[in-house]
């Protein structure tokens, strides 16, 4: 792989990511040789943002363009064989809370995977509903971090669409549709192996998106602590996303109190007037670096709907 190299910003950001360079690599092992329009339909993205992937991939010289289109050289092959990945739909709907599920399997990478918060987190950022990590022990499908395997159906549903082997990994992803799915599970691939690293023209703000990232994460761990309450969260530079029962059901959520809680760098207890929160009591706290407001983290106290004792203070008065 090549390390990634600064460069100055400036004009628009190409709107492609690590997904659709892998995609185009992908095409290319298949279809050869693929012109620019082809390829740009088959990305589902523009021909400015194709063109530029085709750039980036020639001057590393992982292809070749000809009149005829572009093909791998032996080093794009090599490339290729680095980041291949089984990609198929698979029906585990018991498992997963979205409509559709696309399930990826990379080999022998299990000792990277932790306990699958991560690629859930990547998967999430990049469109998906989330994502479920499984790893191969022997010839178990297993939780990573445990020893609880899946049910034998899962299994067997797995097992149909992808030949496993000791060490090797699957990520699912869920979305609405197969091709969000794939991009969250093939992205959250593509993480784990380590990237892919190319010569970008385009500035990299890792800030931003470790951030998000990182909130993310700190959104579902508050959201156990505190009994599976919806928690919702914003950072400053993002949109944000809403957590119930586990799962994220919006990730381009905002809302009145959360947008109140970062203007005014305060936590802020009330009523919800307005969105799907509407008339239940949340509680929304700033997040501060260096003292500057970045994010808004929120609890939605739904359980006083219910008659149930409030666990959150509702009132100064309570500290």
């Amino acid at each position: 792989m090549i390390r990634p190299q600064t460069v100055a910003s400036g004009g628009p950001t190409p709107k492609f990511t690590d997904y659709h360079i892998w995609k185009a690599v992908m095409i290319m092992s298949e279809t050869k040789p693929v012109g620019r329009k082809t390829l740009s339909s088959l990305l589902t993205v523009g021909e400015g943002s194709t063109r530029t992937i085709l750039d980036m991939l020639c001057d590393e010289g992982y292809i070749t363009v000809t009149k005829s289109g572009a093909v791998l050289t032996d080093k794009g092959k090599r490339i290729r064989d680095m980041i291949k990945m089984d990609v198929a739909p698979v029906n585990v709907s018991d498992l997963t809370i979205g409509a559709v599920n696309c399930g990826v399997k990379i080999r022998g990478v299990s000792r990277k995977v932790t306990y699958g918060c991560e690629e859930r987190d990547v998967a999430i950022m990049s469109g998906a509903t989330g994502a479920t990590t499984l790893i191969c022990v022997g010839s178990r499908l297993l939780f990573p971090g445990s020893e609880y395997p899946v049910s034998p159906q899962i299994e067997n549903a797995l097992k149909k669409e992808f030949r496993l082997g000791n060490g090797d990994v699957i990520i699912i992803g869920t979305a609405d549709d197969l091709e969000t799915a794939e991009k969250g599970a093939v992205t959250a691939a593509i993480r784990l192996l380590g990237g892919i690293r190319l010569n970008k023209p385009t500035i990299d703000i890792p800030f931003q998106r470790n951030s998000n990232k990182e909130l993310i994460s700190l959104a579902f761990t508050i959201h156990d602590l505190v009994g599976r309450l919806p928690v919702c969260a914003r950072s400053r530079d993002n949109l944000g996303i809403r957590i119930e029962n586990g799962a994220v059901v919006d990730n381009t959520y905002t809302g009145e109190v959360l947008e109140e809680a970062m203007e005014f760098g305060t936590t802020i207890r009330r009523v919800a007037t307005s969105g799907p929160y509407k008339g239940i009591r949340v509680i929304v706290a700033p997040l501060e670096v260096d003292g500057e407001v970045v994010a808004a983290v929120g609890v939605v106290d739904i359980r006083a709907m219910a008659g149930v004792d409030n666990l959150i203070r509702m009132s100064e008065d309570d500290d």
